[in-house]
């Protein structure tokens, strides 16, 4: 998935829960994991298995940033701190976490537009819980929609593969 433009992940920032700047570009190197995510969906509990992928390889050069989005069946409705408040005491949640952001539509974020502009109308998110899997070159190097359990094999396989073009570039 090439960019013609030579825009790449790393060219955009979003704003942390805390209202902090984050851009991506302070991953550079590392493979991201980007999911728009909601406190009240039926995918929700995926957020444990994306804590235990974080905690599994943050330590190999992965980074999973949390995107809470309302944007699909108003399953996000709370406020920074209520989000906070959740992640935190019912999963656990120790991966950064953007502020509530919309990503789909003309008010998607820049990232979500760009990413839409690689993948096309299929790799776009339905639903919450969509997920972008980012290159360390900054590339976006796949898509898993909604119901793709980071546990699942597939999955895990992706990750696999990027967090192994991350070794070289840590022991120089």
């Amino acid at each position: 998935m090439a960019d013609k433009s030579g825009v790449v992940a790393w060219d955009f920032s979003f704003e942390s829960l805390d209202g902090k700047q984050l851009p991506l570009a302070a991953f550079k190197g590392k493979a991201l994991l980007v999911v728009n995510t909601a406190s009240k969906c039926g995918f929700t509990p995926q957020y444990k298995d994306l804590e235990e992928l974080h905690r599994k390889y943050r330590d190999k050069g992965l980074v999973v940033i949390g995107v809470p989005c309302n944007d699909f069946g108003g399953q996000e409705p709370g406020n920074a701190g209520e989000i906070k408040t959740f992640c935190d005491t019912v999963y656990g949640v120790t991966f950064p976490l953007t502020s509530k952001t919309h990503v789909t539509g003309r008010d998607a974020h820049p990232f979500y537009i760009w990413a839409r502009e690689q993948v096309g109308l299929l790799g776009t998110p339905k639903w919450n819980f969509h997920k972008y899997l980012i290159g360390p070159d900054g590339k976006l190097a796949n898509w898993f929609s909604s119901p793709t359990s980071p546990s699942q094999q597939r999955f895990a396989n992706a990750i696999d593969k990027e967090v192994e073009r991350v070794l070289p570039a840590k022991a120089s």
